[in-house]
C-alpha cells in the first residue's frame, strides 16, 4: 500500500512517517505535503491508499483537502486519516468519513491501532473486489452527455448540453445556466460530471463550467480568480485548487 503524508510543519511530518515505518514497514510514504493544496494535487497524481491529513494546513484545512480530495476522485478516493492536536475536530471528520484520526504528539500504540484498521478496511475492499470480479460483470462505460432535461410546470425543458453556460450544485438538485435563463434539475454534480463532454471544467467544489462561454478570467491581488462569461452578467468563483487552469489567461 501506499500513502502520503500533509502536514506544514516539516518535524511533525518527520516524526509521523518515521513512526509509520516502524508500524508498517511494508507502507510506502510517497510523499510529503506542506499544506492542503500540495495534498489534493499530490493524492490526484500519485492515487495512494491513504492520505495522512494534519487538520490546520494553510491553503486548504486537511478537512478541506479530504472534501476536495472525495469530490475529484470519487471511489478512488484514499482513505483519510486525520491528524490534529484537538480532539474537537473528531466529529467532523467521520462526518467527511475518515477511516480514523489521531491525535498529536502520535503515540505509536495509537498508530498502531490506526495501522490495524486501515489493514482490516483494505481486506474488506480486497474481498469485494473478488467477488465482482467472479461474477463477470463488465465495467459500465459512461457516454458524454448531449441534453438535460428539466421540468416546468407541466412541460419538461430539453436544454442541448452545448449551450449550458455552467452547472451549479443546489442542495439535491443542480442549476443548469444558459445565455437564456436557469433550470433546476434533479440529478446531483457528482453524478452529472462524469457525463460531460471534455469542454466541460470543475472550477469550484460547487461549480462546473463550460469553457467556451469563458470570456475572462480575473485574479486579484489576493490570488483569487473569478471568471466572467460570455451573456452572463455574474462571475463565478473559482477555487484556489483550480486556479492554476487559468494562469495563461
Amino acid at each position: 500500500m501506499k500513502a502520503i503524508v500533509a502536514d506544514d510543519e516539516p518535524l511533525l511530518a518527520a516524526s509521523l512517517k518515521a513512526a509509520l515505518g516502524e508500524v508498517w514497514p511494508a507502507l510506502e510514504v510517497a510523499a510529503v505535503a506542506a499544506n492542503g493544496l500540495e495534498a489534493v494535487k499530490l493524492a490526484e497524481a500519485l492515487k495512494p491508499d491513504v492520505a495522512f491529513l494534519d487538520i490546520q494546513m494553510p491553503g486548504l484545512t486537511g478537512l478541506e483537502a479530504a472534501a476536495e480530495i472525495a469530490d475529484r476522485m470519487g471511489d478512488a478516493a484514499p482513505a483519510i486519516v486525520f491528524v490534529t492536536a484537538y480532539d474537537e475536530f473528531a466529529t467532523r471528520a467521520f462526518e467527511l468519513a475518515a477511516a480514523d484520526y489521531v491525535l498529536k504528539p502520535v503515540a505509536r500504540e495509537r498508530l498502531a491501532a490506526t495501522v490495524a484498521r486501515l489493514k482490516a478496511r483494505r481486506q474488506s475492499f480486497e474481498e469485494l473486489a473478488r467477488q465482482l470480479r467472479a461474477l463477470g460483470a463488465p465495467a459500465p462505460r459512461v457516454q458524454a452527455l448531449g441534453q438535460v432535461m428539466a421540468g416546468s410546470g407541466n412541460a419538461v425543458k430539453i436544454i442541448p448540453v452545448e449551450e449550458v453556460c455552467y452547472f451549479q450544485a443546489a442542495d439535491k438538485y443542480t442549476t443548469v445556466v444558459t445565455a437564456a435563463g436557469e433550470e433546476l434539475i434533479r440529478t446531483s454534480l457528482k453524478e452529472l460530471a462524469p457525463q460531460l463532454p471534455g469542454n466541460f471544467q470543475q472550477v469550484h467544489r460547487g461549480t462546473i463550467v463550460n469553457m467556451k462561454f469563458v470570456a475572462a478570467a480575473t485574479r486579484d491581488e489576493s490570488g483569487r480568480v473569478t471568471l466572467r462569461l460570455r451573456n452572463r452578467k455574474e462571475t463565478l468563483a473559482v477555487s484556489r485548487i483550480y486556479a492554476d487552469l487559468f494562469r495563461a489567461m
